[in-house]
């Protein structure tokens, strides 16, 4: 993949900063020597982060016009799937709500309204709800009534696949809408043991404004956990997961850093929420210098979050160098310590064969190879 030119770059980090950050003059600045706007757009794209270019570039002067109109153009293509998701998920709430469901949207234009205070500032996904386990074959139901499809394998067997199995993935032919539901959040597989489901985040959740509704949201606590846990699964490969972050942060002044510390640590996510953190700290977001320093006092995330924040408009996808595997490195202490004590974290899977295709008779050299797979590709998976 083609490395973005640094004035590109430097536009990107510019225009991704929490509002109060922002100046027209400083982006102008940038903007005035960026030479490959190309780079530009694409890396926009690629992190998912155009809405927020666009929002910038609209108020700039000697932006060439067929960059402002390409940008315009994906923006108010963006805008147009903001509002029929928004439009869907108000739809499927109502219809569970009425079935007696309990259901708990999370990031999507959900978090675009709350954090970013326009659901149409990030760019548009998947709808993700969180259910109960119980409730899964009733949803399903409503679902398909709706014309979706269920496109991931039904693992519900009780074989030990099932075990760490938590999502259903829906597709409706007619529109391309895509939904998931899910009943537990995980940071790794099958290593992460914390029951972080609809029964974690509904008693403290709170309600926000989408397209007109009333819709049930994370609270913010829980929405950064969210967020740090799920950037950090991903080794934050995109920039639009720190921007979340950044976006919250600043959305939330009063966020009670006390008791997201404690419950990150109660929940295993305390490594999570050091590296987001100081990842959206890098990106310009701003919180109370004692809460920075106790953050920081994690001199592994420390580092971590310094590498990402190197390589993630730059190198996107690039995985930390060290003795210790990434995936185990973002764990809690205990979680970590399970992890390797764990037979399962040498248990051949399907990336381990990807990595070299061996015939069925020699499967079993899978598990010579894994711990030097896992080692080259530093990601513990």
């Amino acid at each position: 993949m083609q490395s973005l030119d640094h004035n590109a770059v430097d536009l990107l980090r510019a225009i991704t900063r929490p509002p109060s950050n922002v100046t027209p003059i400083a982006v102008a600045r940038i903007a005035k020597d960026v030479n490959r706007w190309d780079d530009v757009i694409e890396g926009a794209r690629r992190h998912r982060i155009l809405p927020m270019l666009y929002r910038i570039l609209a108020d700039l002067p000697d932006v060439p016009s067929d960059v402002l109109q390409l940008a315009k153009s994906e923006f108010e293509r963006n805008a147009f799937h903001c509002m029929t998701n928004a439009e869907e998920l108000l739809h499927v709430l109502r219809a569970f709500e009425t079935a007696g469901i309990s259901a708990m949207p999370f990031k999507g234009v959900v978090l675009a309204a709350s954090a970013y205070g326009d659901m149409t500032m990030r760019t548009a996904g998947d709808i993700d709800l969180l259910i109960r386990y119980g409730d899964l074959q009733r949803a399903s139901e409503i679902l398909l009534q709706r014309g979706y499809l269920l496109n991931t394998l039904t693992l519900d067997d009780g074989s030990p696949e099932a075990k760490e199995y938590f999502e259903y993935h829906f597709e409706r032919p007619s529109d391309g809408m895509v939904l998931e539901l899910r009943w537990k959040l995980e940071l790794t597989q099958p290593r992460f043991r914390h029951e972080l489901g609809l029964d974690w985040a509904w008693p403290r959740r709170i309600i926000v404004k989408l397209a007109g509704a009333e819709v049930p949201n994370l609270d913010p606590v829980s929405s950064l956990l969210v967020l740090c846990m799920h950037g950090s699964k991903h080794a934050w490969s995109r920039y639009m997961w720190i921007s979340d972050v950044v976006m919250l942060i600043h959305s939330e002044p009063e966020l009670d850093w006390n008791f997201a510390r404690r419950e990150a640590k109660r929940v295993g996510l305390e490594r999570c929420l050091a590296l987001g953190v100081l990842l959206a700290w890098h990106s310009g977001a701003e919180m109370p210098d004692p809460i920075l320093q106790l953050f920081k006092a994690d001199r592994d995330m420390t580092r971590l979050a310094e590498f990402f924040a190197t390589n993630v408009l730059e190198n996107p996808g690039a995985m930390p160098g060290g003795t210790v595997p990434y995936f185990l490195r973002i764990l809690g202490s205990r979680d970590r310590l399970r992890s390797l004590f764990s037979p399962s974290i040498l248990q051949p899977n399907e990336r381990d064969c990807a990595a070299i295709r061996l015939p069925r008779a020699l499967h079993p050299l899978y598990y010579l190879i894994r711990p030097f797979r896992i080692l080259r590709d530093r990601s513990g998976r």
